[in-house]
């Protein structure tokens, strides 16, 4: 069995596991990606030849971080790897827990005393009439083809949304040969006192500001189009996208004047993003509702404990808030959880001391003062975005529900005032994707319908699968877990 076990390879995961394995605690890391730095560090296979850890502006640090921890004796990766259920147990009657794993050489069970979730986030989906449309695709989808595989997904690009990734992509893009028709941004340029309440986000972060400034800059010189207060309205198309209709907003995004029609092969949408949350709601973690920082997040304490015991969160799970924050988390984590394991052994002196513990909680202290910051400036605003949608729109693209459907469901039954109970009715949320795509705009329908707020009108659950694998992956539930 494991001393613990870390789903997610993100600079958290990363970052718990060589703080945890420098305490001399045995790790394993899992990820779906076939090398680790998650998302934003993500790296194309060894295959393509580069081989070295990256080094983005205003992340100096990451390419010593990973290499550090792929490199360490106590920690052992599994990669290409998807975990898909977590059962808590008990072992000599000590809290432990399963996890059911799905590679593509097979479906196995491994166990683990602790278990931290690390498992990122994922794009903020918004529904529009045509979203469904090939063509049609989020910014971190179109990031990671640039960043792992080299591709370009077409030729002619409309970027629209409201966080500044957008802004990063669409040089990334232009870059890599694109022709950038349109970047539609829903906000407006920061104002002065934006500006003022942003300066104590700068120190430590000088590169990141610098980045996306130049990422604009280089936008600019190109010659492409930056429209600000500007929103999608819908994608067009027969079977395949070829325009995007744009159309000009408020201050609260709400649409004014004359929409306008942009050809295009590619729209890629970037409002923000989502906590990954799946795992942490299937062992039944308390989660709770925080719009600014991507929706449901995942409670914790100092030392990023869950509400249940031997569980710790680290990362986007705990609300969006970038890598630096992400890392910090993650280092806490790690060395709590070699605490908590020494004290479980009544092992005294190899745990990391006070004084680190301190330092990794005023690291964490300091990250969030960036966060707070980003969060505040671009929080999407979920009411505009919802109204995108009309009642013919798909809401529910994994089995075809539309906002009419949900609407005349809550208008039938009207004691009805969750989202479980829509999903339960209308299928919506019961697809492979489960939920990931339309919990939002489902729970967004019902609370604007029954006059509460989202936090009332909650969430979905978790099953087992977390996510789409074999069937013959559930061989594995019924098999004794291997040992390291």
């Amino acid at each position: 069995m494991y001393d613990l076990a870390v789903i997610g390879a993100g600079p958290a995961g990363v970052a718990a596991a060589l703080a945890a394995a420098d305490q001399g605690i045995g790790v394993v890391v899992i990820d779906e990606q076939q090398r680790p730095g998650g998302q934003i560090f993500r790296r194309p296979p060894v295959e393509f030849g580069a081989t070295g850890a990256p080094s983005p502006a205003g992340y100096r640090w990451a390419g010593g971080l990973l290499a550090a921890a792929e490199t360490h004796q106590r920690i052992q990766w599994l990669a290409g790897t998807t975990a898909f259920g977590v059962f808590p147990e008990r072992v000599d009657g000590a809290a432990a827990f399963s996890i059911a794993l799905a590679a593509p050489d097979g479906s196995r069970r491994i166990r683990a005393r602790r278990l931290l979730i690390a498992t990122g986030a994922y794009d903020l989906p918004v529904a529009f009439p045509g979203w469904t449309l090939p063509g049609v695709m989020m910014a971190g989808a179109v990031q990671g083809f640039l960043k792992s595989q080299r591709l370009l997904v077409a030729k002619r690009f409309v970027l629209a949304g409201s966080h500044p990734l957008l802004l990063v992509v669409a040089e990334q893009l232009r870059s890599a040969g694109a022709d950038i028709a349109e970047v539609a941004f829903a906000r407006g340029l920061p104002g002065l006192g934006e500006a003022v309440r942003a300066v104590p986000a700068v120190p430590g972060h000088v590169g990141l500001f610098a980045e996306t400034a130049a990422s604009v800059a280089r936008l600019v010189a190109a010659g492409v189009r930056i429209s600000t207060r500007t929103i999608v309205t819908a994608a067009e198309g027969d079977g395949a996208l070829t325009a995007a209709t744009l159309a000009p907003v408020d201050r609260a995004w709400r649409k004014r004047g004359t929409p306008r029609t942009v050809q295009t092969d590619a729209l890629v949408v970037g409002y923000g993003f989502q906590p990954s949350t799946e795992l942490a709601r299937q062992l039944d973690c308390t989660l709770r509702w925080d719009s600014p920082k991507g929706g449901w997040v995942v409670e914790h304490d100092e030392t990023m404990a869950t509400s249940i015991p031997g569980v710790y969160v680290a990362g986007e799970p705990t609300g969006v808030a970038g890598a630096e924050q992400s890392r910090a988390e993650g280092r806490l984590a790690g060395l709590g959880i070699a605490a908590d394991l020494a004290s479980a052994d009544g092992r005294t002196g190899a745990t990391a001391s006070e004084r680190a513990l301190l330092d990794a909680r005023r690291g964490v202290r300091a990250a969030r003062r960036f966060s707070r910051v980003v969060e505040r400036m671009f929080e999407p605003n979920r009411a505009a975005l919802l109204a995108l949608a009309t009642p013919a729109t798909t809401v529910c693209r994994c089995e075809v529900v539309s906002r009419r459907t949900i609407e005349d469901v809550l208008d039938s039954n009207p004691h009805f005032g969750t989202a479980s109970a829509v999903k339960l009715e209308c299928r919506s949320g019961m697809g492979p994707c489960q939920g990931r795509y339309c919990e939002t705009a489902v729970a967004g329908i019902v609370a604007a319908r029954r006059h509460r707020r989202v936090d009332e009108v909650g969430r979905f659950a978790a099953h087992v699968p977390v996510k789409p694998v074999p069937l013959s992956a559930y061989a594995a539930l019924g098999e004794d877990p291997m040992e390291p």
